[in-house]
């Protein structure tokens, strides 16, 4: 039981690290390119710490990038255990699968983001990306993901 919950936290946490990683990138990328500063979008992830400032902070800071990485990547935490859950409870979870389960948690997530939480709670980056980057974002969040997961099920299969 105590190896289970270990490999299962294991997991977890690469999940949620590569797919934050990647969308991190995606982020800097398109803020780059939508606000002319790859550190907007992340600075607007802390409004939920500094509502006034982050949204229109353009520069890098330890106080708003940092918080806002930091943010971004405790919900990619909390959205790869969702995953993790959901691939836990299904009886063949194979590579097709995780791909199909990274897609619906990552498109969950879009909706839980952007459309069903209030204001103060939403990513933030929203504000300063183009509707297409956040495709981009999301897209990229789903790729890590299943990535994770098809490379450890290779693992354990021995491939």
């Amino acid at each position: 039981m105590k190896s289970s919950l270990s490999l299962l936290a294991r997991q977890t946490v690469a999940e949620g690290c590569v797919a934050g990683a990647l969308s991190a990138l995606v982020l800097l990328w398109r803020g780059r390119r939508d606000s002319a500063s790859a550190a907007a979008p992340v600075n607007a992830i802390s409004h939920w710490v500094w509502p006034r400032q982050a949204l229109r902070r353009n520069d890098a800071s330890v106080k708003h990038t940092g918080g806002g990485m930091l943010i971004h990547f405790a919900s990619s935490l909390l959205w790869a255990g969702v995953y993790r859950s959901w691939r836990q409870s299904r009886r063949h979870a194979g590579p097709s699968s995780a791909v199909l389960d990274a897609a619906a948690v990552a498109g969950l997530a879009a909706l839980v983001d952007l459309k069903l939480v209030p204001p103060r709670l939403t990513p933030g980056f929203e504000h300063r990306l183009r509707p297409s980057s956040l495709g981009w974002v999301y897209l990229s969040f789903a790729t890590g993901l299943a990535l994770c997961a098809v490379l450890s099920s290779k693992r354990r299969d021995g491939a």
